[in-house]
């Protein structure tokens, strides 16, 4: 694949898109990183520095790569963390461009807005702004559990409501549904699911819930999804390949007692995601 991937950057640490380009590399992958910000480490560290860039800074430089005539080559645009509705704009507008070039391109947006016990953490106005412009275009996202309820509008406690939940966001404009982080009254203790929806089903993974949530852990995971799910075309087998992944480089990062992901210390799991959890179909 070629994949333009929109996203923030860290010198330090893995998070947006230093979380996501050296994997899809070490996939095989031709990635075109254009970033929104450029700071010293990810802000869950509480300080950090570094400019963010301006929307128009943004589409300057995806202005340089269509220069190139290339643009209309990308498989997919990849985006993240959205903090600024012009910056979205830049993305959305560049996603038509790429898809007036090449119909078989497709939009994968990680809609990062909160999380279960944080809430949300993003400006006000940027959930709404993905909810109702953002998600109605993207071809596939991958929102976790607090997400999803919050894209859908209601609360979910049972995997028969989470399923319902992605059936009225799919309704909205997106095919493919990952939903991460998933945690239901139907599951046993220490244990969480990540699920997958699609035209061609359902399926859920169960995989023991560590003690650990680094930041980065979402851009990873969306980045290979959508690798693994254009390069299988099979949502049962991009979500066992991914949470496979991303499960040992989680393992890893708890052996290291580190709040950084330890992607590089993991990344034969990556390369070659090891068979460790089986995708039960739901429907």
């Amino acid at each position: 694949m070629q994949i333009l991937s929109i996203q923030s950057s860290v010198a330090y640490g893995h998070v947006g898109n230093s979380a996501a380009v050296f994997p899809l590399q070490r996939l095989g992958h031709e990635v075109w990183p254009v970033l929104t910000v450029h700071f010293s480490n990810h802000t869950g560290y509480g300080a950090w520095r570094g400019p963010t860039l301006a929307a128009a800074d943004v589409a300057e430089v995806i202005d340089g790569i269509a220069d190139r005539g290339v643009l209309g080559t990308a498989d997919a645009v990849l985006s993240g963390y959205q903090g600024d509705p012009a910056v979205g704009e830049v993305i959305l507008a560049t996603v038509d461009r790429v898809k007036a070039a090449n119909p078989a391109a497709v939009y994968c947006c990680d809609p990062v807005m909160g999380d279960a016990g944080r809430g949300m953490f993003v400006r006000p106005g940027i959930p709404e702004y993905l909810r109702d412009t953002v998600v109605p275009r993207a071809d596939i996202i991958t929102p976790n559990h607090f997400e999803l309820d919050f894209l859908a509008g209601r609360t979910t406690n049972s995997l028969a409501e989470v399923l319902a939940a992605v059936d009225d966001v799919r309704a909205t404009g997106p095919r493919h549904v990952l939903v991460t982080s998933v945690l239901h009254g139907d599951l046993p203790e220490g244990s969480l699911e990540v699920v997958a929806v699609s035209d061609e089903g359902a399926w859920a993974v169960t995989t023991p819930l560590l003690p650990i949530n680094p930041n980065g852990g979402g851009d990873v995971t969306a980045a290979l999804y959508l690798a693994h799910l254009w390069t299988t075309g099979s949502p049962a087998a991009a979500l066992e390949r991914t949470i496979a992944s991303v499960f040992t480089v989680l393992e890893a990062t708890l052996a290291a007692g580190t709040r950084e992901i330890q992607l590089i210390a993991a990344q034969d799991a990556i390369a070659v995601p090891p068979a460790r959890f089986a995708a039960r179909q739901l429907r």
